[in-house]
């Protein structure tokens, strides 16, 4: 063979197995379903959007999307996921779970993920969060900045999951100070209490009327009403899901952070490498699933002693000095 033929046919390998590359890239073809509140709710949903953008960035892959804005839509748009081809369809929220569970039943060959519930199927991975432990961290750090020995936290639906966050928080603050007053609004019983800053607001600011300057809020985009009267009233609040801190410098204590991003993003990226696998998974401080965001926004706000509390803390909830209850296994 001279040269010139075997330059061509390693140039002719070379092409193809690009294309191959280009093929298998564009037939993987991952999706995502937002829940109640949408992606840019700054909070929950924005987070797992985020995690879907560094992959597409990371991979150069595209993925498919739906945004649920009546509850009724969460089976249609889990169902068209797989229909469409889709290898791995994740779900937002604890209020997919049943959907979930049937789509998943129907299409045994697509993997599905669930973030903040558990479905017990051979083609299902539930990833869950120690909100707990993170909510325990801001919740000292709640005490900490506290002048007037009263804080608030302002909830959003009803449910186990936010009563996690708000007990976690309530430790954390009596860890530091056990006479402290803690005063806990939920904004409702429906999907609705996702997304009604007004309302957010307004609970806000009857705990700042009755004396407390820190508001934690686990509210999806009703937070927003929470962090925007604190602003108003020069009071502190603390973010949750997203880091927060940006919104409002100044007033932004803190934001307990909840990994969902990571979450989507290792969903996507290990189906993609073929190591996925079913099951639940529970990340917490140890598994920095969960934690407390410190950033040039809210650095003034945090002393180093604060700081130092809140490392060592984390710590000793990672080497189990510091047991943290978990409300929805009591």
């Amino acid at each position: 063979m001279t040269t010139a033929s075997k330059l061509t046919l390693a140039l002719l390998l070379l092409t193809a197995l690009t294309l191959a590359g280009l093929a298998t890239a564009q037939e993987f073809s991952p999706a995502v379903v937002f829940d109640m509140g949408g992606k840019f709710d700054k909070s929950f949903n924005e987070a797992a959007y985020n995690g879907a953008e560094r992959f597409k960035k990371d991979s150069g892959i595209a993925y498919r999307d739906f945004e649920v804005t009546a509850e009724a839509q969460r089976e249609q748009a889990l169902r068209n996921m797989a229909r469409r081809g889709s290898q791995i369809v994740v779900g937002i929220g604890f209020a997919q779970a049943s959907s979930i569970e049937k789509v998943a039943k129907e299409f045994p060959q697509t993997k599905f993920a669930i973030i903040d519930a558990v479905v017990d199927l051979p083609n299902v991975q539930s990833i869950v969060f120690k909100e707990h432990e993170g909510s325990f961290l801001v919740g000292m750090a709640a005490a900490m900045a506290s002048k007037s020995g009263k804080i608030g936290f302002v909830g959003g639906m009803d449910i186990p999951l936010i009563r996690k966050f708000a007990l976690g928080y309530e430790e954390g603050a009596k860890y530091i100070n056990p006479k402290i007053e803690i005063f806990q609004n939920m904004t409702g019983t429906t999907p609705a209490a996702w997304n009604d800053p007004t309302r957010g607001g307004e609970l806000a600011r009857s705990q700042f009327d009755r004396g407390a300057d820190v508001v934690y809020a686990a509210a999806g985009a009703t937070g927003l009403g929470v962090l925007q009267a604190a602003k108003d009233r020069g009071k502190l609040a603390i973010g949750v899901d997203s880091n927060q801190n940006y919104l409002y410098p100044g007033t932004m204590l803190t934001s307990m952070v909840k990994r969902v991003d990571l979450a989507v993003y290792e969903s996507f990226k290990f189906a993609r490498e073929g190591v996925w696998q079913a099951g639940v998974r529970n990340l917490g401080v140890a598994e920095d699933g969960v934690g407390w965001a410190l950033d040039q926004y809210n650095r003034s706000l945090i002393t180093a002693d604060m700081e130092l509390k809140l490392t060592q803390a984390r710590s000793d909830i990672i080497a189990r000095r510091i047991k943290v209850t978990d409300y929805m296994a009591k």
